[in-house]
Parts: C-alpha cells; sequence; structure tokens
C-alpha cells in the first residue's frame, strides 16, 4: 500500500513584512501554516517561526533588480502580499524632490516590477492570489501626502489592468483599500491631535483582506467604518477633499 503524495507547502510573500500591516499579514500567514518569503529593508522579528528574509531597499531599483531572481527562486507562491510603502507628508512644494521620488519607486514602481517578474516567470501558483494594497485615498483623497495618495492610485489602476493577464495565468489580483491603522508608520505621518483610537487595529485588517484575496474578490475594503467613508468619497468628492484637507492638511506641521 503506497502512502499519499504529501502536497508542496503553501508559501507566500510579503513586502514590507517587517512592521505594521505587513507584520500582521506575516502572523496571519504562518498561524495558518504558510511558508513565508519577507522582503523589506529591516529584518522582520520573526516569533517562534522563522521566515525567509530577503533584504532590499525599494527605492533603489537597482538593488531590486538584483534581487527579483532569488525572489522569483523563492516561489512558486500561493500568496504574494505586496504591501511595503512609505509616506511623505507636508506641503508638496516644500518636500524635498527625492522624497516624492522614493514614494513612487517604493509605493508603485516596486510591486509593478515585481508583479510583472513573477507573473513572467510562472512564480505564482495557478489558483493563487495577489494583493496590492492601496489605500482609502483612492477615494476620499489625500490633502497633505499627495506623491503617497498618486502612488497609491497608480497601483489600483496598475492592478485592474493586470487583472485579465494574471486571469490568464490562473492568478487572482485583489486591491485592498485599508483606512488608517494603529501602526507607527501612521503615528509618524499623522497630524497633531489626530485621534488614534479611531484606526483600525492591523493585525484584524490583515485577516479580512487576505480573506477576500482567497476568495478571490477584485476590491478589499476592510471594515464597515472604511466602506462607508468609501461610499461617501464616490458620492460627494469635492465635500470629501475639502474635509480632507480641513482634518489633514492644515494641521500638519510646516
Amino acid at each position: 500500500m503506497t502512502s499519499a503524495p504529501k502536497r508542496a507547502p503553501k508559501r507566500a510573500l510579503v513586502t514590507g513584512g517587517s512592521a505594521g500591516l505587513g507584520a500582521a499579514a506575516v502572523s496571519w500567514l504562518q498561524a495558518h501554516r504558510y511558508e513565508v518569503v519577507v522582503l523589506d529593508r529591516d529584518r522582520p522579528w520573526t516569533g517562534k517561526t522563522p521566515v525567509q528574509f530577503i533584504r532590499c531597499d525599494l527605492a533603489s531599483r537597482t538593488e531590486l533588480d538584483d534581487v527579483l531572481p532569488e525572489l522569483i527562486a523563492a516561489g512558486p507562491y500561493s500568496l504574494v502580499f505586496l504591501n511595503a510603502g512609505i509616506n511623505a507628508t507636508g506641503q508638496f512644494e516644500r518636500l524635498d524632490v527625492q522624497a516624492h521620488i522614493d514614494v513612487l519607486r517604493v509605493n508603485a514602481e516596486a510591486p509593478m516590477v515585481i508583479t510583472a517578474g513573477l507573473l513572467e516567470a510562472k512564480a505564482v501558483r495557478r489558483g493563487g492570489a495577489m494583493v496590492f494594497v492601496s489605500s482609502l485615498s483612492h477615494f476620499t483623497g489625500y490633502p497633505g501626502a499627495a506623491s503617497y495618495a498618486a502612488s497609491k492610485d497608480a497601483l489600483a489602476i496598475y492592478a485592474k489592468s493586470m487583472r485579465q493577464y494574471a486571469k490568464s495565468r490562473g492568478v487572482s489580483l485583489t486591491v485592498a483599500f485599508p483606512g488608517p491603522l494603529k501602526t507607527d508608520h501612521a503615528e509618524q505621518h499623522a497630524p497633531e491631535g489626530a485621534d488614534a483610537s479611531k484606526r483600525m487595529d492591523p493585525d484584524l485588517a490583515a485577516s479580512l483582506i487576505i480573506a477576500d484575496a482567497r476568495a478571490g474578490k477584485k476590491n478589499s475594503i476592510p471594515g464597515a467604518a472604511n466602506r462607508f467613508a468609501a461610499s461617501i468619497g464616490r458620492l460627494f468628492p469635492k465635500p470629501v477633499t475639502a474635509m480632507m484637507r480641513r482634518l489633514i492638511y492644515v494641521r500638519l506641521k510646516p
């Protein structure tokens, strides 16, 4: 009597998996028996279960091109969570030009390059899913963080445009639009007096987003409050953007 062949372990890739939403995604995936590869500038705290860590500063296209073959070889992946992101807040014209460039490279160019490389190399399993972490600002605007909002919008449109091609490879694409999260990154870029208690726990956000991705949903807006904000933003874009300006832009440090 022959034993049944062992199933290949599920593998996942998380970019920006060292902190915040990315770290929460890593924890969820490990709890559900995924082997996890983390691509980040900083080595993650791995807890009881180690991860395969690939170091890369995604603001450097040279570094990304250098590690892409290693990233592909670490697959194939059942789930790819493209989460890495940075922000630059303040008056647009007063921010250093390099800050805008870095935001666009990390938030938009890097996930585009990674996606193209993985799909071309068939490094995502048929039946697998890819998550693109955009932002709730897609629906509401983000005065005071124009480059961030632009980069996240670009990522959402890229994913939408790639969906049919990915489908031909047996891969589903989900765009996630999380709102404010309880993370150090959010705290760093929040205006003075912002109420952190209203931000969503990243563990909850990660679990909701991954559930939507595994279900093959095109979009994921985690949380009823965020879905309401997205709906209002769609219906009344100008008043909502004006409100966001009052809540964020005018309260940012000059």
